[in-house]
């Protein structure tokens, strides 16, 4: 009698149970890292205070331009620690073993997501309510809105931190990709002058850069009493991206770095 062998069963493309067991993973391993939570939680914080401060003598230069950097800093610490935690995992040899359990890609880069996303929750709320409440950011709009925004632009940085570190094959070329994904999107976002003003073919591509949507979405909530409609399409453009990133962080995630 002869006894077939079946292949074992391919993962599904997302499974609940496997992505929160991968978040929480990742939760246990950044509770044991006070520098990582040092660099998410008090760096963003500090920024603001000191430009607020930088700026005392013209707090009206603060409101203008404090609640664009709420979202931007955020962006910035998630995109650092997120492309050097997932690259670490990759050359350390963690992720090959994982991947050769029953867990897809999907499930690991929504893992990662889940976990980075927890702490960039944490991250805007503190940024947000120091802004508003102790740093005396005039805002127009609803503070949740204003927080809205800003986690919004913390999970893009997560998402486009997850992307880069599939290209990079040290933790120096990670931070590498800082200057090439971030800082064109800093200079083009409407931060230092209107978009309008700038030369039309630097405008076209501020137009397809997601922190220009973000910065966008905090203006409105800067100016604005009420939610407006350019407000929830600068948010759905900003969220879109950041799940557009993330499905292309899955297609890409190698086992190990070469």
């Amino acid at each position: 009698m002869t006894t077939t062998t079946l292949p074992p069963a391919k993962p599904r493309a997302l499974s609940p149970s496997r992505t929160t067991a991968t978040a929480a993973r990742v939760l246990r391993q950044l509770l044991h890292d006070p520098r990582t939570i040092a660099l998410m939680f008090l760096v963003p914080c500090l920024m603001l205070f000191l430009l607020r401060y930088v700026y005392d003598g013209s707090p009206r230069t603060f409101d203008d331009i404090g609640a664009s950097l709420l979202g931007i800093f955020p962006m910035i610490t998630m995109f650092l620690v997120t492309s050097i935690a997932t690259l670490r995992e990759r050359t350390s040899g963690t992720l090959e073993r994982l991947l050769a359990m029953p867990l897809g890609k999907g499930d690991l880069i929504a893992g990662y997501a889940l976990a980075f996303g927890t702490f960039a929750i944490i991250q805007s709320a503190l940024a947000t309510g120091l802004a508003l409440w102790f740093l005396g950011l005039d805002v127009t709009g609803s503070p949740w809105l204003l927080l809205l925004v800003a986690l919004l632009d913390a999970l893009l940085g997560t998402a486009l931190g997850l992307f880069v570190s599939a290209f990079a094959a040290s933790e120096f070329q990670a931070v590498q990709f800082m200057p090439a994904v971030i800082f064109p999107q800093l200079l083009l976002c409407g931060l230092f002058t209107p978009r309008d003003n700038m030369h039309p073919v630097l405008e076209g591509i501020s137009d397809v850069l997601p922190m220009s949507y973000a910065v966008d979405g905090m203006n409105e909530v800067l100016r604005h009493s009420d939610m407006t409609a350019v407000f929830v399409r600068d948010v759905l453009i900003v969220a879109g991206c950041a799940l557009l990133v993330l499905a292309l962080g899955a297609a890409t995630l190698r086992r190990r770095t070469t």
